[in-house]
């Protein structure tokens, strides 16, 4: 499964870049999130490796980010693998007309088993949680 999502952000490139490359505010955006964890590889750079640790309800979910380019501020992507699910997030940023940001997510699934149901039963429930994200973290960068 495939999609894309798109957000305006009234906040300069360089400063939404720097924002969304900082491991220590991602809590203040991604209201799951509880750390992330190194596992190998220079950090920020291509072939890096984390855990991400979620919450999700009454318990923990670690996801596996592997870098595989950092090309900022233009352009980032990386992998994300928990249990069943594999997928591939590649981010765009661009300088709007009006000094602002656009940011241009393109994502793909990969699932197994009773995911790869939930994707082709509910796949705008993906889409959604992607756009909430960003605007979650359009509202922020907006407010500081």
């Amino acid at each position: 499964m495939k999609y894309s999502t798109d957000i305006d952000i009234s906040v300069p490139r360089d400063r939404v870049v720097a924002l969304f490359s900082d491991p220590d505010t991602v809590s203040e955006w991604q209201e799951s999130f509880i750390r992330m964890d190194y596992v190998s590889g220079e950090l920020g750079q291509a072939g890096n490796v984390h855990n991400l640790v979620h919450k999700m309800g009454r318990r923990e979910m670690v996801m596996k980010e592997t870098i595989l380019t950092n090309d900022l501020p233009d352009f980032f992507s990386a992998t994300y693998e928990a249990g069943s699910v594999w997928n591939i997030v590649e981010n765009t940023f661009t300088d709007t007309a009006d000094g602002g940001t656009h940011w241009h997510i393109d994502t793909e699934f990969r699932c197994k088993g009773f995911m790869k149901i939930m994707t082709m039963v509910m796949p705008g429930m993906f889409k959604k949680q992607t756009t909430k994200m960003m605007v979650d973290f359009k509202s922020w960068a907006e407010s500081l």
